[in-house]
């Protein structure tokens, strides 16, 4: 065989094989793609009409915090400080127009969203939360409540008629990320019913994860990032550099799963690490990694027996992710920022009730509660980003 032909056939097995391994690679590709497209996602639409009108002329203030009891009924804290609305809000409370007044700062609604109970703010015995933020509900009923102004370095526990139970820390301490007996500006509240443990979101000032007996209030044990011990240095968080050993805060989320691991929001390097109960350090992920604002406000677990997928409340980015809770990989969102129905503005809080549903508050300019309603599961690949409408709903 002359050296012409024998490179002409050289060149005709490598264009061949390319052409295989090309081929090859597509379909894996193809396949990969077909795989991720039939995964099944729980998919939601919005419930426009959740909750009912508020009566007595009542406006929400920042909406910072929602929880939900063995009822299925929805506990909202606001902001109600008349520094929370424009002048022209108030007008009823002013004597200027016929509407409108600041609703009490708790609120209880049913599942259907009505109204059935109200009551909240200063009293004897107690120091109200300068800046209101996060709400649980313990298994007796008792309501529990934390705060992120300069001063709120406890937290509150009430029925859930509002009548005071006690005070855990003392307002006005400094910020201390290693104190047994105060916190830093809590920012939210969960509540462990078998182990009989509340987790803190601990917090705005200090920055750590702090854990205290439901029935006394009692301090049992606390760490930082990576099960660290905490500092109150300020660290910063830089987009594709190695991840800080201290959590950047707020702290904003501290949540117990079904199988004994604590699921913790450091919104300022949006990240959710994964703790078990004694602080020891298991795994994170991050969403949406490039937000500068912070992407980790708040997440909820899926009601099915695994929990299989996490919903985190983005309020930078204004929607809802769905992610796997083994791998916290991002599956799914749903949102974009707006006022209409299913739209947000500073997604903030973020609660699931036992049928799945979900429902957020919005702060900042948003001051509104939503309800997404669980659509089952359904095949990844007909999953839609936007506002979570009906599809017949949409031109």
């Amino acid at each position: 065989m002359s050296k012409l032909a024998k490179a002409t056939l050289v060149s005709l097995f490598t264009i061949a094989l390319f052409t295989a391994l090309n081929f090859g690679q597509q379909n894996l590709e193809q396949s990969a793609s077909a795989v991720n497209n039939d995964r099944m996602v729980p998919q939601f639409i919005v419930d426009p009409y959740w909750p009912q009108p508020l009566p007595n002329k009542w406006l929400l203030g920042r909406t910072i915090g929602i929880a939900v009891d063995e009822r299925d009924h929805l506990y909202v804290v606001h902001r109600d400080q008349d520094a929370m609305f424009m002048s022209q809000e108030l007008g009823l409370d002013l004597g200027r127009a016929e509407c409108c007044s600041a609703a009490p700062p708790i609120l209880e609604f049913d599942r259907d969203g009505n109204l059935i109970n109200s009551w909240g703010g200063p009293g004897e015995g107690y120091t109200w939360p300068e800046s209101n933020h996060g709400i649980d509900v313990a298994p007796n009923g008792d309501v529990w409540i934390g705060g992120n102004g300069s001063s709120d370095s406890h937290v509150l526990v009430f029925t859930r008629e509002g009548q005071f139970v006690r005070e855990i820390g003392y307002p006005g301490e400094p910020i201390n990320s290693n104190s047994t007996t105060s916190f830093g500006r809590v920012a939210e509240i969960a509540i462990d019913a078998k182990a009989g443990e509340a987790y803190l979101a601990d917090g705005y000032g200090n920055k750590r994860v702090a854990v205290v007996d439901v029935a006394t209030g009692a301090f049992k044990r606390y760490w930082g990032a990576y099960g660290n011990p905490p500092v109150d240095e300020r660290v910063t968080y830089v987009p594709g550099e190695p991840l800080p050993q201290q959590f950047v805060g707020p702290v904003h989320c501290a949540e117990p799963s079904n199988d004994d691991l604590i699921y913790v929001c450091d919104r300022g390097a949006d990240r959710i690490q994964v703790f078990r109960p004694d602080g020891t350090f298991v795994k994170e992920g991050q969403v949406a990694p490039q937000t500068l604002a912070g992407s980790t406000w708040d997440i909820a677990f899926s009601k099915d027996d695994d929990q299989e997928f996490i919903y985190v409340a983005d309020g930078a980015n204004f929607k809802v992710h769905v992610l796997d809770r083994e791998s916290l990989e991002v599956l799914a969102e749903f949102g974009d920022g707006g006022r209409q129905p299913g739209l947000f503005f500073g997604t903030h809080s973020i609660v699931t009730d036992s049928l799945g549903n979900i429902y957020t508050t919005e702060t900042y300019e948003g001051k509104r509660v939503q309800k997404f309603l669980n659509q089952g599961l359904k095949p990844l690949g007909t999953s839609r980003t936007g506002a979570p409408w009906p599809a017949s709903e949409l031109h």
